[in-house]
């Protein structure tokens, strides 16, 4: 930054007391609600509306259910209420985006076009978080995603994968099960496509079995059994019982061959790999695919099956076990609502999963409804009720995405130019938005804060270089004003600053009541409150109206108040 802008890293020793620790607990203390509470965006006192939904409960619904906060999705929960508001979201169309033929049709290892379609496919990602009208579906995609991922490869077989997630968060979890085995991504990704049974006609092949262990192990089952309150269950001498044996693996693994992926037919080059938005196929000859007799964690799949057929009845027989049901349950809790939900919540939802009322199981409208709806979601709605261990780490790219739309961004921002001329998107550096490291995610639902019997999952991701990136990376991308393409990110992604340098401008109380409205649910703590009030009026050079706002508001969302979710 110039010699006049805000020098953050000074800022930081006085800032450091109430950042020390980014932990669940650290937001437990009880807030006070500020007079923010019944004032609008430009800090005008307005009436409040006629709803039972407060501002505070619909802005709290709004974390768990969409991308982040805006004062439209505000609004529009406090009027609708909580069941229509989900009702109205379910009756939406999935918004999805095919990359332009224009992006495929590039010569082979043209590095530049192959940078640019990887820009591509981030920006158009980054864009629907931040402005599709459907973004309950939006959550709940991004949720399945994060445990039923494919990992780094090319960026449009990994846009048309999330594309399916997308087309399938609210339909049926068999169905999406059956569409991800013989997506061209995943077959890609885990070898399903071209694993081949051992046979006269192909030798030396042997079944692979790495899809057939992750389908288990990470996509419905997990690797122990488990009661419908997720407890685990043991043998009389205390040992975990396992869910399945390497035999089972071997076994299911036989009854996934015979799949390939599909015949480019689109007049695109093979090597930009343009079919992967459309669905596996079995294989021409019947040999590739095992019809031998087969027993599964005791299920009998009887001889003379075909792939898709086969198929069929593996989803059949996951859907049935008494696993799936708290296995998925808590991963969509945990996603949307708290780390560590009571075993009574997740009984209750995983009875739902079972069961939908209507004899149906796998209904994912149904299991979402019942997840935002329960008691126990919705009983922090009264300011400072819930308890110490509820909710939820918030995610490098959930706190990137609410920062974006409280601002009512509508692009994401890019970095300048490099000497390719490429402008790559900013993202979170710890959770690359399209791209998991691994087939376990970024992280597992397992995972529990250090020193801690509370599961954290999303901790993993917070360690110091995202808190730095929390703290300055906004001044050091994007305010910079030596660098004119990074400053102006705020007016090329429609994000409204105004406002803020506004407040900013007319008094310390001002724009703090405006940030604790936007993105504190207009109760920001007092110790919070205090310490901004202290930044503000110990710093004489602010550069800028606007830079000073955006400055305090970085500052304001690196702290643990608003990096967990309660």
């Amino acid at each position: 930054m110039n010699n006049q802008s805000i020098d953050l890293p000074r800022l930081l020793p006085r800032w450091s007391l109430i950042c020390l620790c980014v932990v669940l607990m650290s937001c437990g203390q009880r807030a006070q609600i500020d007079e923010a509470t019944s004032k609008n965006s430009t800090g005008q006192v307005s009436n409040k509306p006629s709803t039972t939904v407060t501002y505070y409960a619909a802005a709290r619904f709004a974390d768990q259910v969409s991308f982040g906060a805006t004062p439209a999705l505000i609004d529009e929960i406090s009027k609708l209420g909580f069941e229509a508001w989900i009702d109205a979201q379910m009756a939406l169309p999935a918004t999805v985006n095919e990359v332009p033929r224009s992006y495929l049709n590039y010569k082979e290892n043209d590095q530049f076009a192959i940078s640019t379609l990887d820009v591509y496919t981030h920006e158009v990602h980054w864009q629907t978080l931040l402005t599709a009208p459907d973004q309950l579906r939006q959550r709940v995609a991004w949720s399945i995603f994060e445990f039923i991922p494919t990992a780094p490869g090319q960026s449009n077989g990994q846009h048309e994968y999330y594309n399916l997630i997308i087309s399938r968060a609210l339909d049926n979890y068999g169905t999406l099960l059956h569409d991800v085995s013989i997506h061209p991504m995943m077959g890609f990704f885990l070898n399903n496509d071209l694993n081949r049974p051992s046979s006269p006609q192909c030798l030396g092949c042997v079944p692979n079995e790495n899809y057939a262990r992750e389908l288990m192990q990470l996509f419905s089952l997990g690797v122990v059994q488990l009661n419908t309150d997720g407890s685990t269950k043991r043998d009389a001498h205390g040992k975990p019982l396992e869910t399945y044996t390497q035999k089972d693996v071997e076994e299911l693994a036989r009854a996934l061959t015979g799949w390939r992926q599909p015949n480019n037919t689109t007049g695109l080059p093979d090597y930009a790999w343009p079919h992967f938005g459309i669905p596996m196929v079995p294989e021409s000859a019947a040999f590739f695919h095992d019809s031998g007799a087969k027993t599964v964690m005791g299920t009998a799949f009887a001889a003379g099956m075909n792939a898709p057929q086969e198929l069929n009845a593996v989803i059949a027989m996951l859907m049935k076990h008494p696993n799936i049901a708290p296995f998925v349950s808590l991963r969509l809790i945990q996603h949307l609502v708290t780390s560590n939900p009571s075993p009574q919540y997740l009984t209750r939802i995983a009875t739902v999963f079972r069961n939908n009322g209507n004899g149906v199981t796998g209904d994912l409208k149904a299991v979402v409804r019942a997840i935002l709806l329960d008691p126990e979601a919705r009983a922090g709605d009264q300011i400072g009720s819930s308890p110490n261990s509820f909710g939820k780490l918030r995610e490098p790219v959930q706190w990137w995405s609410a920062m974006l739309r409280g601002m009512n961004c509508k692009k994401p921002f890019h970095y300048p130019a490099n000497n390719d001329g490429i402008k790559w998107v900013v993202e979170p550096q710890n959770q690359n938005s399209t791209f998991p490291s691994n087939v376990f995610s970024y992280y597992q639902a397992t995972d529990r804060a250090p020193g801690s019997n509370l599961l954290a999952p999303e901790q993993k991701l917070l360690n110091t270089n995202e808190f730095i990136t929390h703290i300055s990376g906004l001044s050091a991308s994007l305010l910079d004003r030596n660098y004119p393409a990074a400053a102006d990110n705020y007016a090329n992604s429609g994000c409204e600053i105004a406002p803020l340098g506004k407040a900013f401008a007319q008094s310390p109380k001002a724009i703090i009541d405006l940030i604790s409205q936007r993105w504190f649910r207009g109760a920001m703590p007092p110790t919070l409150r205090e310490n901004l009030q202290a930044l503000i009026h110990g710093e004489a050079n602010w550069n800028s109206p606007e830079d000073g706002a955006l400055t305090i508001l970085q500052v304001a969302l690196s702290s643990p108040y608003f990096g967990v979710i309660k």
